[in-house]
């Protein structure tokens, strides 16, 4: 299904209102804007299978941009507006782009990208222009609102990883080759199935549109006639305000955002009315299970969990009760079989720590990186993102941590995503990285980087807080798992949709010993 498709039912509803703007625009405003884009980039020679990337903030027609994409057949690839521009025009090239979309707002990175980007035929850009750009708004109100002449083939999305342990890589899938009204695809039927979801809905995005999650659940709300209420930014207040605001019920948001709204006034959280909530379902990252009970406690039990990866090889599930009943699990699997691989490529025992796989009939593939594609795989076809976690006696599965971000200090193993999920439960912590620094005795120790409550006032009350913070990590872990030694920083390398950038903190941390990883 597609937007076009609500226009004799929900013609005139609000197919997306902008949470920070007010801007609102209906079905029928967001089809008839699709189709002048479609019809644009087909006059400018794309066709079905054919290449374009886009480079924007959560701006207010950013998913008309994409079904645009999507009803001319293309394989869009939405990059990251917080790139360098370096990151940016790799993606560019490396995804074959013929087309480019961007707006004003990036306006100074447009340009930058203009010569070391040759294969870009078409440069568009909204709310105004530069030298090489197209105004988007000029360009597509010279075009039809009706749809392409022709039988249109869905477009399909061809997305990066956000660069957590290097250059961002693309995921690719086969393109389906299939009619624009072809069977609901796999992310509405879980929207439907698991959590609800259907055209009476009202559904509350508060990510960027660019990260998978985000964008393959507000394309499912759309092809399902829902309403999308969309956040410019997150704010945890402004969020609470928009689900009183808008009865909204249902939402996805990363952990990070838990902890942002738990950490709220007591007065300021109880002034919105959340009962309107129907299922708030979060992923991206390890949610700390204190974090999670106290949602639960808040929210009611409509609290959903899912593990999965944009590569699609996968999905595992877990409701409130479930997860009560198993607490601190991801679920378990809804689509694959889940295999725990230990050092040696053989199957662990069940309870024991070994890398996650998936056997499913989910095919991908990582773009121009063959290495990294046949890392991913295992000698029986099964297939792994790079976490590490093990299954229990019902076969829920609880992820440890991501392998490339284990701690080898003294020949122990220390995953440093449990010590995270005890000091983020502190009073004083906002947020929180732990990753393994040089040691000269034991090979690596434990580091935590950390932003406070409140930044000390000077050397005396960092280290007054540290002591801290250490002793209450020791109060919930072994000493060997708990930070040697804590710093401070006003800010952490954090993607807005919740991932840690810990590989940026940890370069720095070698580099100044002098050493690499």
């Amino acid at each position: 299904m597609f937007p076009g498709a609500h226009l004799d039912t929900h013609g005139d509803k609000p197919a997306l209102i902008m949470g920070g703007s007010g801007f609102t625009q209906t079905y029928r405003q967001l089809d008839a804007a699709a189709n002048r884009l479609s019809r644009l980039l087909r006059s400018a020679g794309l066709q079905p299978g054919d290449h374009i990337a886009i480079c924007m903030e959560n701006h207010d027609r950013y998913l008309e941009v994409v079904w645009g994409c999507h009803y001319a057949g293309l394989v869009y690839t939405c990059a990251s507006s917080r790139l360098t521009s370096h990151e940016l025009e790799y993606i560019i090239n490396d995804c074959g782009a013929r087309a480019y979309i961007t707006s004003k707002y990036k306006s100074d990175q447009a340009i930058e990208v203009i010569d070391t980007t040759p294969n870009v035929e078409l440069r568009l850009m909204l709310d105004g222009t530069v030298d090489g750009y197209e105004r988007y708004e000029d360009a597509v109100a010279e075009q039809s609102p009706e749809p392409l002449d022709e039988a249109r083939v869905a477009g399909l999305d061809m997305l990066y990883s956000s660069g957590t342990t290097g250059m961002p890589t693309g995921i690719t899938r086969a393109f389906p080759n299939e009619p624009l009204d072809a069977s609901p695809g796999a992310v509405q039927g879980l929207l439907q199935l698991l959590f609800g979801m259907d055209d009476s809905k009202r559904y509350l995005s508060p990510a960027p549109f660019y990260h998978a999650a985000p964008l393959r659940f507000c394309l499912a709300v759309h092809a399902l006639g829902a309403t999308i209420v969309a956040m410019e930014h997150f704010d945890a207040e402004e969020y609470l305000s928009l689900v009183d605001q808008y009865d909204i019920t249902h939402s996805q948001v990363v952990p990070t955002m838990f902890v942002r709204m738990l950490k709220l006034p007591e007065e300021t959280r109880t002034k919105f009315d959340v009962s309107s909530l129907e299922a708030v379902i979060h992923a991206a990252a390890p949610c700390p299970a204190p974090v999670k009970k106290q949602m639960i406690e808040w929210f009611g039990p409509v609290i959903h969990e899912y593990y999965a990866g944009s590569e699609g090889n996968g999905f595992v599930y877990s409701n409130s009760e479930s997860w009560l009943a198993h607490e601190g699990t991801v679920g378990q699997p809804i689509v694959g079989v889940l295999h725990i691989v230990g050092e040696d490529g053989e199957e662990v025992p069940q309870g024991q720590s070994g890398t996650v796989y998936f056997e499913s009939e989910g095919e991908f593939e990582y773009h121009n990186d063959p290495e990294k594609t046949a890392a991913s795989r295992h000698p029986k076809g099964w297939t792994t993102l790079g976490d590490v976690g093990y299954l229990d006696e019902d076969g829920f599965l609880y992820l440890t941590d991501r392998k490339a971000y284990m701690i080898i200090s003294g020949g122990v193993n220390i995953y440093p995503q449990e010590a995270e999920n005890v000091l983020v439960t502190h009073p004083k912590v906002l947020d929180v990285a732990v990753f393994g620094v040089p040691n000269d005795d034991f090979g690596e120790e434990v580091k935590a980087v950390v932003h406070p409550a409140e930044m000390p006032a000077d050397d005396a009350a960092a280290s007054a807080l540290a002591s801290e913070l250490i002793q209450f990590c020791r109060t919930e872990l072994a000493d060997v798992k708990c930070p040697r030694s804590i710093d401070f920083r006003e800010e952490l390398p954090r993607h807005p949709t919740g991932k840690l950038y810990k590989r940026l903190l940890k370069d720095e941390y070698w580099k100044e010993a002098g050493r690499s990883i």
